[in-house]
């Protein structure tokens, strides 16, 4: 398989405390990979660091290589906007703009990079919100705004935003842990049908959801890579005694 993101000797420092320690993973294109691991272990900051997004958190230090497509993307010729344009972001909690419309939202993104053309924003809103299961139930409101959707339509209309960019790869820092059990599947459902055209990195609390829908799932502890394998052969025979304590709901 095709490796679309590489990490290589990769730390995260805040301030003087290490959050990620000399971490080596290769994501695969059009798989979804799964990181887990108890609160704190640097999930989330291992996420921000594949598209710069942890340049914008105070304190914060990188060193080692992230390559997207071969190209680090910390070298100094790399514009870390062109980065997260590539690789989208989707946050725990969703997040729609509170005082922008629906189709707004959507196109937001396009405009702030000076596009104006109407048709083309026309295209590319429908487009996102067909990818994510969102246009029939919104197509006679797009203009209201997209916090009157419900929980679950609004994560879908932050996905359907980070799309309409035309990323390669998406980042979902646990999307479904505020959403009903039945949003979370629709979530789910989306999101396998959705390696058919990006790459997906997922953090999740949830055992479950990353034994339903991923194909890879690295295991973090403290800051450190403890085991990384296909999900189905992690689950089932995991090498690290960490790993197994973990599975079987020993701490988390």
């Amino acid at each position: 398989m095709r490796t679309k993101i590489k990490t290589e000797n990769l730390w995260v420092w805040y301030w003087d405390k290490p959050a990620l320690k000399d971490i080596n993973l290769e994501i695969y294109e059009h798989t979804i990979t799964v990181i887990m691991g108890p609160s704190g272990c640097g999930k989330s900051t291992f996420l921000r660091a594949l598209n710069r997004m942890i340049e914008l958190v105070d304190g914060a230090r990188v060193k080692g290589k992230v390559y997207l497509d071969g190209k680090n993307i910390y070298d100094d010729d790399v514009d870390p906007t062109e980065v997260r344009s590539k690789v989208g972001m989707v946050f725990q909690k969703p997040n729609p703009f509170p005082h922008l419309s629906i189709y707004d939202n959507v196109a937001i993104g396009l405009k702030l990079r000076g596009i104006r053309d109407k048709d083309f924003l026309d295209k590319i809103v429908k487009e996102s919100l067909m990818k994510v299961g969102l246009w029939n139930e919104v197509k006679d409101k797009l203009d209201r705004p997209g916090t009157e959707l419900s929980g679950g339509q609004q994560q879908r209309l932050c996905i359907a935003r980070a799309l309409a960019v035309n990323p390669e790869v998406l980042l979902l820092d646990e999307p479904t842990s505020a959403l009903d059990p039945v949003s979370t599947l629709v979530i789910e459902d989306l999101l396998v049908k959705l390696k058919r055209d990006y790459t997906i990195v997922l953090v999740t609390h949830n055992i479950q959801q990353a034994a339903r829908i991923g194909d890879y799932t690295a295991f973090l502890y403290y800051g450190e890579l403890i085991e990384y394998d296909k999900t189905d052969i992690l689950f089932t025979n995991p090498k690290n005694k960490l790993t197994e304590q973990y599975l079987e709901g020993r701490f988390g």
